[in-house]
């Protein structure tokens, strides 16, 4: 029987997914992949049995792996930044 899983451990992996979708290179993916890190997890907070818990969290952990392989390879493909990045440097 695998150990209980605990709410460290649940925010540790929440914490990293968030971390690692923010580092997606173009906006539109690295603004869907946050909110849908932050939606999944608000989706399962009243979730209160182990094994189900143990579940969502290898599932955490599979996703996890999908955002970092993707963000390197959005890396690969440069854009420029998008109007709502980029800093409005003039003075008003």
């Amino acid at each position: 029987m695998a150990a209980p899983v605990t709410r460290a451990e649940v925010l540790k992996i929440y914490k990293t997914m968030l971390r690692e979708s923010s580092k997606f290179s173009f906006y539109n993916y690295r603004m869907y992949a946050v909110r849908r890190v932050k939606d999944a997890f608000r989706e399962q907070k009243a979730v209160s049995d182990t094994s189900e818990i143990q579940q969502h969290l290898l599932e955490a952990h599979r996703f996890l792996d999908i955002i970092k392989r993707q963000a390197i390879v959005g890396d690969l493909y440069k854009f420029d930044k998008l109007v709502i990045e980029v800093e409005n440097n003039k003075k008003h």
